[in-house]
């Protein structure tokens, strides 16, 4: 080979090497002293087999891997990858294309893959860190969920108090900062739909702090009415918030139910209650106040009273239902739509209402992700 060429070849970032039908090594290119720290000469005959591998067995091991290749290779030879190790002992991983000559030579060009492998390696380990982080994630989670569900009251127990009632809840992650609440006190109901900041673990960190504060102020305390109920909540979280330092709070609708002299009394803070009678839709609007934000502020949350008669059918809800995004133009479903949907289904048992509002919600959403925590409570009384 004249100058020109061998110095063309040093200067590569290839390999050539061809090897004899016998796997003795004919030749390597003068680029093997600048990538591998070997003179060619040193690697002619067997030397490629032995001094670039970490031992002799090794490299028998893969000149006879590579023979046997060769000859079942019916003339297409497979692209592989190897790793040899320089004279300094470093490793260099090479990917190698072959292809047999006439006279069965097999021409090898080596490609040094070294920084590639060397950043395929590093982003398997990070994958496998965040594998790893995501898996005792999801534990805690998990675990999160069981803590949230142990102190939930159970659905199902709401019907014991009045028969015909349900609770739809849906979290839109494994926890839900949307939070159902019922106590039975004496002659009277309480109930209550809460709606926490955000959703997922935060949103349930809140709810848990929401059911301490309804339990210790309705189940603990003789406040007399829902108003004065969420002052007592209002003045408590924003305490507790403002100690930590947090903006957060929540939305809330509170109703009592006494069924001796037959009322029901609401308050709401952003959560409205919808009482529908004889087909009519009746809204009765929630303050404008959040439960713990805002310090400093004066609140007034209203209190409303309404005698019930048998047959009224009384709503509670957080806004994941009508804020949820979907049909044709990936719209929200609406608070319109949403009380529309409640009057459509009138003649239906509060069990067979919670499987229409499930079922409409799905059919609305479709393919798109839910967009928040969803809770509906219905009681007929």
């Amino acid at each position: 080979m004249n100058f020109i060429g061998e110095a063309i070849l040093q200067h590569l970032n290839t390999l050539i090497v061809v090897i004899s039908p016998q796997g003795e090594i004919n030749y390597v290119s003068p680029s093997v002293q600048r990538l591998l720290g070997y003179h060619a000469s040193q690697l002619l005959g067997n030397g490629w087999w032995e001094l670039p591998r970490e031992s002799a067995a090794e490299g028998l091991a893969i000149k006879n891997q590579v023979l046997e290749a060769t000859k079942k290779s019916k003339g297409h030879i497979p692209i592989f990858e190897r790793y040899v190790t320089t004279a300094q002992g470093a490793k260099k991983y090479i990917v190698w294309n072959s292809h047999l000559t006439e006279n069965g030579n097999l021409v090898s060009i080596g490609y040094d893959i070294s920084d590639r492998k060397q950043a395929e390696q590093l982003l398997n380990e990070k994958v496998k860190e965040l594998q790893k982080k995501n898996a005792e994630m999801s534990e805690s989670i998990a675990y999160a969920k069981r803590i949230q569900q142990s102190i939930l009251v159970h659905p199902e127990g709401l019907n014991k108090e009045v028969a015909d009632s349900f609770i739809l809840y849906r979290p839109k992650d494994v926890v839900s900062g949307d939070l159902y609440w019922y106590y039975k006190k004496g002659n009277k109901l309480y109930v209550a739909a809460v709606d926490c900041t955000g959703h997922g673990v935060p949103g349930a960190l809140m709810s848990v702090m929401a059911y301490g504060l309804l339990r210790n102020n309705i189940a603990k305390r003789n406040l007399n009415n829902p108003a004065q109920i969420l002052y007592a909540l209002d003045e408590e979280l924003q305490a507790e918030l403002l100690t930590q330092g947090t903006a957060d709070g929540m939305d809330i609708a509170l109703i009592e139910i006494d069924f001796e002299t037959q009322k029901v009394q609401y308050a709401g803070a952003f959560r409205p209650l919808i009482l529908i009678r004889n087909g009519q839709l009746i809204e009765f609007k929630a303050s404008k106040f959040p439960i713990g934000l805002y310090g400093g502020v004066e609140k007034q949350f209203d209190l409303h009273e309404f005698n019930w008669l048998p047959g009224d059918a009384l709503y509670l809800f957080s806004d994941g239902y009508a804020d949820q995004f979907g049909g044709e133009r990936n719209k929200k479903f609406n608070r319109k739509n949403f009380y529309e949907t409640l009057l459509s289904i009138q003649d239906m048992t509060m069990e067979e209402q919670a499987s229409f509002l499930e079922y409409t919600h799905n059919n609305w959403k479709q393919n798109e992700t839910q967009t928040d925590d969803i809770l509906v409570m219905g009681i007929k009384l």
